[in-house]
């Protein structure tokens, strides 16, 4: 069968009827080798030295939702990479921003986009936004057994439900746990700082260049206080990834828009180093 296949340069007949509309199912029964749960890894030598990536947030707003993370990737102490991306589009109405071990974050996304790709060319319709949230949750379980080694993946996964008409945003735990956040979310190392900075500035109101501000203005807390997430760099111009998802879809801003809220918000900081204040009453 193999050489044959060779041969006639043709695919089995089981490749072109797919028997699931899930492409992991898909690989599970043809190619199980190639998802990132299935490898067996080499006997551990001590701690897994590995890129990761942090810090992501999200914000919502009345008509979307934005999604933003920052461009460091450290490994223990050092600083691996200063410009990683950490958000990507997931299709035309969601994306899905990276947390934990970089490689196979990144991994991890590519084979969420072919999911839902997948899904769309078998049924002849797209997921729903909670369909989506779910497969994503399916995924990272499957990569419980390299998260118990050290190799954790914790997505942060935001999109317009069209059905809704509002922006969504869903935050996921080691095991695959999902939860839907109201308003704001944060994941990574420097979550804590990002949360702690738009419990305090968030409002359901805000518009949507407020809510690109706000984001920012999180990343920025967090790099001021957890060295594995990086600040906006002016000297190498690189500054946060920021994506918006309206029901136009999914936008990245430019760098030069990014660069521009980057640029404000450093601004005002040389006047009030710790950031905006939040009234007490």
């Amino acid at each position: 069968m193999e050489a044959n296949t060779r041969s006639t340069g043709r695919l089995p007949a089981a490749f072109l009827t797919p028997g699931s509309s899930s492409f992991m199912d898909f690989l599970s029964d043809h190619s199980p080798d190639m998802l990132p749960g299935k490898r067996s890894l080499p006997p551990l030598q001590g701690a897994i030295q590995a890129p990761h990536g942090t810090t992501i947030v999200a914000a919502s707003f009345p008509g979307g939702v934005v999604l933003a993370g920052d461009r460091r990737a450290t490994m223990g102490n050092m600083i691996a990479q200063r410009d990683i991306e950490k958000v990507f589009p997931a299709d035309e109405y969601s994306a899905v921003g990276i947390a934990g071990t970089a490689g196979l974050a990144v991994e991890m996304v590519k084979l969420f986009q072919l999911e839902l790709e997948h899904f769309e060319k078998v049924e002849g319709a797209t997921l729903s936004l909670e369909g989506k949230a779910n497969r994503l949750s399916t995924m990272i379980r499957s990569n419980l057994a390299m998260a118990m080694q050290g190799l954790a993946v914790v997505p942060l996964f935001a999109g317009y439900d069209v059905d809704r008409e509002k922006g969504r945003i869903f935050s996921y735990d080691v095991t695959g746990g999902r939860s839907e956040e109201v308003g704001f979310a944060a994941t990574g190392s420097g979550s804590i700082f990002a949360r702690g900075s738009m419990k305090k500035l968030y409002r359901d109101n805000l518009t949507e260049q407020q809510t690109l501000t706000l984001v920012v203005q999180a990343l920025y807390d967090a790099a001021d206080d957890d060295s594995a997430t990086g600040g906006p760099d002016v000297a190498r111009r690189i500054y946060p990834i920021v994506t918006v998802i309206t029901d136009e879809g999914f936008r990245r801003l430019t760098d030069v828009e990014s660069a521009e809220i980057a640029a404000a918000v450093l601004e005002r900081r040389m006047e009030e180093p710790d950031g905006p204040r939040a009234a007490l009453l």
